[in-house]
């Protein structure tokens, strides 16, 4: 999940614990190179002592502290209960209650005991899988599997694990089984003179595709380093403060700044682990690899040279070395020998250079609907380069899809922010400042009580028209911030799901490596953690509880416990002081509208088609038995079929809306073939939405004072330095 991580210059009290945490850790500077225990157990007294300073409210390293780590740790590593036994649980017992020492005295005994007997059971996991595969499976035998781990104990001795194997690997071959079956009695309806293959023949090639699946997991398994699995072990720690603190390791520090940004210096090419070989599955539109016509997906990477030098082969390579290795600055050059799809070796050289990842950014569409032209515009997150002030940015991005919607004569927007997980506060800030007058947008409070209101300051209105701002149950941080400010003020009319995730924490990210003087170790990575909480500007807190939609639509998700409220640790929600503020008149019939939607929401076939879905999921969620008798097993999925018959509806939607980009998005596709191909999917996922047609028809029963004036630029003025 993203989260909203800010780190201001004036925030002291992180200043004042980098400083403390540089001192405690001098006297712990070796003075030459150590082997990685050593680091790891830095890393321990570095992550300790930054949460103990710089927590917003850091938990008290006792026994149930401990329990936590523990319990969180084996679930972490054995989540399917399918390799420990219970000899092993008997023997990690006594560390139960004792893991808060242990890491104050920088001990690993815990760590090294379970990492040491997860490798070899996964050793001996790989010989039980081959073994079981080997034979047919009796389908005849009844009996059954709990496919809810949370339900099951760990296996008692390693014959009953051999066994939990067997009934995991036979659901596997059962559930495709059936699948396949259905496949040849299809095949032989269209064709009589079809012969269908034998249920052997069958069944075989079921165990072949099973093993095939487990040989892939277990090959991504062994990449894993000793340092992956302590860095699970370190997040088993810090997710005990709240379930948004989190370690980054040097690697997934650097894939968080890309996604936040949008951006990556390399080829614009992403890869996949096939067999040994790495291959390229997509090229990123307007990238190097893109441009230059000569990749293209299916094709094997042999080798990768660095201009002149030596190329290195990469077969057998681990993934992430194979991706260091062909990212680099912009303007480097990199010689790619690859195998294309029809056998042939090449040497392609590429010139890197800057990718922006275009999915990442925010996109706008206009549709026709009762005479009136309207304006999606989708925001996927709130993102930002924080390294160069003059990148492209949420909001920045945000005010010239609005002008452009303004040009092409929309009378009312809608800010899509389903499934926005967040991103930075500043841009939340601005973006809410291009349809306000200037005045508070949310309130930061810190761990020593004091409050800070984030202002507008630019009294500009970028648009002052009907405004729509949708939601679910996945949008979180940024998204409520700014879903909540315009709720506030009454300056749009929110829809969704009932309430959005409810995440109302700030984390800073500290860079450890700027902690420790004289590194002798490498790269320690980075520090998410909660320095902060958020209020709105009505004083209420969107933590647990999120923000309640104004129109309240029926999901999938509507009768099941999800978001901030469902997560373990998660800090409670409170209330501060209401800042300031007026809410505005933008809307002249503000109840009319809500009512009137909640009329036709009512009377929509396809709306009570997805709440009975939804109560039907609920009904269900707890069914986890299932039998592993051909027949039962087929009678079981017929039941589950005939039930779910009448909400294959929902998917056959159509709204029966014509989507269309802007001239300057049409331009391009002229040059750009994959954007167009994009631009269309999702028109054609809009065209299946009944979210977005009710939240249109809400924009148009909107009566306000708006009239689309010519553009009115306004400029992010927030000044904030933020991470997230």
């Amino acid at each position: 999940m993203n989260a909203i991580w800010i780190f201001m210059k004036r925030n002291y009290r992180i200043l004042i614990a980098v400083v403390a945490i540089s001192a405690t850790l001098w006297s712990f500077m070796p003075k030459a190179q150590q082997q990685d225990p050593e680091k790891d157990k830095m890393l321990l007294d570095l992550i300790s002592i930054v949460i103990d300073n710089a927590h917003y409210s850091p938990s008290r390293m006792d026994d149930q502290f401990s329990k936590g780590v523990y319990d969180d740790f084996l679930d972490a590593v054995d989540p399917s209960k399918r390799f420990f036994i219970q000899s092993d649980i008997n023997e990690f017992k006594p560390y139960e209650f004792e893991i808060d020492d242990m890491i104050k005295n920088r001990d690993l005994t815990f760590f090294n005991l379970v990492y040491d007997r997860l490798q070899k059971r996964m050793t001996e996991a790989k010989v039980i899988y081959r073994a079981l595969n080997d034979y047919p499976y009796d389908f005849t035998v009844d009996e059954t599997i709990n496919i809810d781990s949370d339900k099951l104990s760990f296996a008692k001795n390693y014959t009953d694990l051999k066994n939990r194997w067997r009934l995991q690997m036979k659901l596997s071959v059962l559930a495709n089984l059936v699948d396949k079956q259905k496949i040849e009695d299809d095949k032989k309806a269209k064709d009589p003179s079809y012969t269908p293959k034998t249920f052997e023949q069958l069944e075989k090639e079921c165990r072949e595709s099973t093993s095939k699946s487990l040989d892939e997991y277990f090959e991504f398994v062994n990449e894993l380093q000793k340092s992956n699995w302590f860095e699970i072990y370190i997040n088993s720690i810090v997710t005990q403060y709240d379930p948004h603190t989190f370690y980054f390791a040097p690697e997934e520090k650097e894939k968080f700044d890309i996604s936040m940004s949008g951006k990556l210096e390399g080829i614009g090419a992403r890869l996949q682990k096939k067999n040994d070989h790495t291959e390229i599955s997509e090229l990123i539109s307007g990238g190097p690899a893109w441009r230059s016509k000569q990749l293209e997906a299916g094709d094997i990477i042999l080798k990768v040279g660095q201009g002149a030098a030596e190329p290195v082969d990469v077969a057998g390579m681990r993934l992430d070395d194979v991706v260091k290795k062909i990212k680099g600055p912009k303007g480097t050059e990199v010689r790619l020998t690859v195998k294309k799809v029809d056998g042939s070796i090449h040497v392609i050289t590429l010139k890197r250079d800057v990718v922006e990842i275009e999915e990442t950014y925010a996109k706008s569409t206009i549709v026709d609907k009762n005479d009136k032209k309207f304006g999606i515009i989708y925001l996927p997150k709130f993102y930002i380069d924080f390294e160069n002030d003059d990148n492209r940015d949420a909001a920045k991005d945000v005010a010239a899809e609005v002008e452009k919607l303004k040009k092409a004569g929309v009378q009312g927007i809608v800010i899509d922010l389903r499934d926005n997980g967040g991103g930075s506060l500043k841009t939340a800030v601005d973006i809410t400042g291009l349809f306000i007058n200037s005045g508070p947008v949310v309130q930061i409070k810190s761990s020593n009580g004091k409050r800070e209101v984030l202002n507008d300051h630019d009294s500009k209105v970028q648009w002052d028209g009907p405004l729509v701002v949708m939601q679910n149950n996945f949008s979180a941080s940024a998204s409520e911030i700014f879903a909540a400010a315009i709720q506030d003020y009454k300056r749009g009319i929110v829809l969704g799901s009932k309430q959005s995730y409810g995440k109302g924490t700030v984390q800073n990210v500290i860079d450890l490596n700027q902690i420790v003087k004289n590194n002798t170790f490498g790269d320690f990575g980075a520090l998410k953690t909660t320095t902060q909480k958020f209020y709105r500007i009505n004083g209420g807190s969107t933590q647990l509880e999120g923000v309640t939609s104004d129109i309240a639509l029926p999901d999938r998700y509507s009768y099941i416990k999800i978001g901030e409220r469902d997560a373990k640790n998660a800090m409670a929600w409170d209330k501060i002081e209401q800042a300031p503020y007026q809410p505005t008149k933008s809307i002249l019939n503000y109840e009319t509208v809500i009512s009137n939607s909640q009329k036709r929401v009512a009377a929509n076939p396809q709306f009570k088609l997805i709440d009975e879905n939804a109560k039907w999921i609920n009904d269900r969620k707890e069914d986890n038995v299932v039998s592993l008798s051909l027949d039962k097993y087929k009678k079981e999925v017929a039941a589950i079929e005939e039930a779910t018959k009448k909400y294959k509806a929902i998917t056959s939607y159509k709204n029966n809306l014509d989507f269309k980009s802007l001239p300057d998005e049409i331009q391009q596709f002229k040059t750009n073939s994959d954007l167009a191909q994009k631009r269309k999917e999702w028109h054609e996922t809009l065209s299946k939405d009944a979210y977005i047609d009710e939240a249109l028809n809400v924009l148009g029963d909107i009566k306000s004072n708006f009239v689309n004036k010519e553009p009115m630029a306004k400029s992010p003025k927030t000044k904030l330095l933020t991470k997230s």
